[in-house]
C-alpha cells in the first residue's frame, strides 16, 4: 500500500456560494486528464453533496451512514453489533467507494448528530487517512471552514486551495480560513482563487492578505449554463476560461506540471 505521506493531498475550502464544488470536481477531471496512470480519490465533505453532480458520480451511502449505524448501535446496549461493525468500517467504507475510472469518489454525508462519540469520530477519521494513502492524488470539497476537514477528515493535507469571489467579504473569509488553518491543519502550500471576478483587469485591487493569488477567472457562461443544466465538469470544453484558469492555478501551486497535457 502507498504511504499516505507520499499521497497529494488537496482541500477546496472558501466561502459559499463562489463556485468551490465546480473548481473542486475540474481539479479532479484535471488530474485525470493528465495523470491516467495515476489513481484519483474525490472526497465530498461538503454537506450540499454538490461534488457527487458536478462529477457525475452518486454514493449510495457515506461515511456518516456508517457512523449513525454504529452510535444506533451502541446506544441500543447492542455492544457486541457495534464492536462488529467497527471492525468492519474499514471495508464498509472501501465497499461505499464509487468508481469510474482511475477515480474514485468518497461521500462524508452530512454532519455528525449529537449522539455520535469523539472516539468513533478519530477511529474513522484514522480509516479514512489510511483510505487515502492507497491513492496518488486526494481531492477535498470542504466546507466553507477549514475545521470541519480537519475534525471529520484528516489533519494534514499538502495544498490548500481557498476559493472566493472578489467581494470583500469572500477575500476576508478566505484570509481568516488561511490564519486558522495554520493552526489547525498541516499543510505544504497554499494558495487562492478567484471566481467570477467581474472585471479581470482590476485583479491588482484585490486584498488578498499573505495568501498568493494563483489566478482570476471571470464570469463563464459555459459553467453557468452547465450548472443550470446540471451537466458534469466533463461536458466542459478545455478551452473554456474557467478550464484554463483552474489549470493555471494548480500548475501555479505545483500541483500539475506546467504546459498542456498531450
Amino acid at each position: 500500500m502507498k504511504e499516505a505521506n507520499n499521497t497529494t493531498v488537496i482541500a477546496l475550502v472558501g466561502k459559499g456560494g463562489v463556485g468551490k464544488t465546480s473548481i473542486s470536481a475540474l481539479t479532479v477531471r484535471l488530474l485525470a486528464d493528465r495523470y491516467p496512470d495515476k489513481r484519483i480519490l474525490a472526497i465530498d465533505a461538503d454537506p450540499a453533496v454538490g461534488l457527487a453532480t458536478a462529477l457525475g458520480m452518486e454514493a449510495e451511502s457515506t461515511v456518516d451512514d456508517i457512523r449513525r449505524e454504529f452510535v444506533a448501535s451502541a446506544e441500543n446496549g447492542d455492544t457486541g453489533a457495534a464492536i462488529e461493525m467497527l471492525g468492519e468500517a474499514k471495508y464498509r467504507l472501501f465497499d461505499a467507494l464509487v468508481e469510474r475510472g482511475n477515480v474514485s469518489f468518497l461521500a462524508i454525508g452530512r454532519p455528525e448528530s449529537a449522539g455520535c462519540y469523539c472516539k468513533v469520530n478519530a477511529y474513522l477519521k484514522e480509516i479514512i487517512r489510511l483510505i487515502a494513502g492507497s491513492f496518488d492524488y486526494v481531492v477535498i470539497d470542504g466546507e466553507a471552514g477549514i475545521e470541519q476537514i480537519n475534525r471529520r477528515v484528516m489533519e494534514r493535507v499538502t495544498h490548500l486551495l481557498l476559493v472566493s469571489d472578489a467581494s470583500r467579504k469572500g477575500l476576508q473569509v478566505v484570509q481568516t480560513i488561511h490564519a486558522v488553518a495554520k493552526n489547525l491543519v498541516h499543510f505544504e502550500k497554499a494558495g487562492l482563487i478567484v471566481n467570477r471576478m467581474p472585471e479581470l483587469s482590476m485583479q491588482d485591487r484585490l486584498s488578498t492578505g499573505d495568501i498568493p493569488l494563483l489566478s482570476c477567472i471571470g464570469d463563464d457562461k459555459a459553467m453557468s449554463m452547465s450548472d443550470m443544466l446540471g451537466s458534469t465538469v466533463y461536458s466542459l470544453e478545455p478551452t473554456t476560461e474557467i478550464y484554463r484558469k483552474v489549470e493555471t492555478a494548480l500548475v501555479n501551486l505545483g500541483i500539475l506540471e506546467g504546459g498542456n497535457p498531450k
